[in-house]
């Protein structure tokens, strides 16, 4: 029996695809299962239980006999609209309290952190341990994920196996539910179909033209292959990048959407909302020396084939991986 907390989100969901796919079918999910939207992400997956996370200790109580791995994946996502106790109780205390609940009972745990940790990377993309308590985060998001990557490294007590994954830009399908947090293709997508082009955001920084701001994408699915390969690993516990290792521009992502829609590029640029502009990460880019270290050695897929994937398997008919 495998876990899987945030089940019914995007990368949760992706990973019951992969694991379904490679015959793993008892499977618990574990999620608020208030949204239909999320919920959507579901359908189609063999589950063997739906449980509401706030049950979720109490059952595992009831169940840790029976569990073989934890994917936490589980958090509020959104950087911003949400007060510090929000933060710090769903993303915080309760990834704690999953990390005490697997030292207890023996389970290897995965865990979702984020490279909203680095902030504006003023300490470099490196997953080296010393720089985590070095860290400045840009928002309550990233702060959260942080404080529990330092709490997790200071514990003498871990999980036999334990990994925290800092993913990187993600993009992919099961995104729908996502509103203003979504990835840019899928803004890009749905501007294409409804205006014809696409606005992306001015940069505010001499050394960055409009459109040259860079991100790390990396798609969902190969998300889903590290998780599983760190599943089957169970050594070199710690904090790994979760990226391409290859940096690329918004101005690259918005013309591959066009490319893989068939049309001719239409990119126009609005001023960075002001909520977000002096948090704003100009260039990110995951070392993954590490994980290559420990045998992870599959192939990415480029942007441009991970966005053609995308656009043509899932958003043109509006489906869920």
């Amino acid at each position: 029996m495998i876990v899987v907390t945030g089940a019914a989100g995007m990368i949760g969901s992706n990973l019951v695809r992969k694991l379904n796919d490679e015959g793993y079918k008892d499977i618990v999910a574990v999620d608020e299962f208030s949204r239909e939207d999320k919920n959507r992400n579901l359908e189609n997956k063999q589950l063997t239980a739906r449980v509401d996370r706030m049950r979720f200790f109490e059952w595992l109580d009831e169940n840790h006999k029976l569990v073989q791995f934890i994917f936490h994946m589980g958090a509020r996502s959104a950087t911003t609209g949400y007060p510090k106790a929000v933060y710090d109780e769903l993303n915080l205390n309760y990834s704690k309290t999953v990390w005490e609940k697997c030292v207890a009972y023996g389970i290897p745990l995965v865990y979702a952190s984020s490279a909203a940790t680095y902030g504006l990377g003023e300490k470099g993309y490196n997953d080296d341990h010393t720089v985590v308590g070095d860290l400045h985060p840009l928002n309550l998001y990233g702060e959260s994920k942080n404080d529990f990557d330092k709490w997790a490294l200071q514990q003498k007590q871990q999980p036999f196996f334990w990994a925290g994954l800092k993913f990187f830009n993600v993009y992919g399908p099961n995104e729908y539910h996502k509103g203003r947090m979504a990835s840019v293709i899928l803004h890009t997508f749905n501007q294409i179909k409804e205006t014809g082009g696409m606005k992306l955001f001015k940069s505010h920084h001499p050394d960055y033209n409009d459109g040259e701001q860079t991100r790390d994408f990396i798609y969902v699915k190969d998300l889903s292959k590290i998780m599983f390969f760190l599943m089957h690993h169970r050594k070199n516990s710690g904090i790994y990048n979760v990226g391409t290792g290859k940096g690329r521009t918004f101005l690259d992502l918005a013309t591959n959407t066009f490319k893989a829609m068939g049309k001719e590029p239409n990119i126009t640029f609005i001023p960075t909302p002001e909520d977000i502009r002096d948090k704003y990460q100009y260039f990110t880019e995951a070392n993954m020396s590490k994980l290559h270290k420990i045998g992870y050695d599959e192939p990415f897929y480029s942007l441009e084939a991970g966005i053609d994937d995308y656009v043509k398997n899932y958003l043109m008919n509006n489906a869920v991986h």
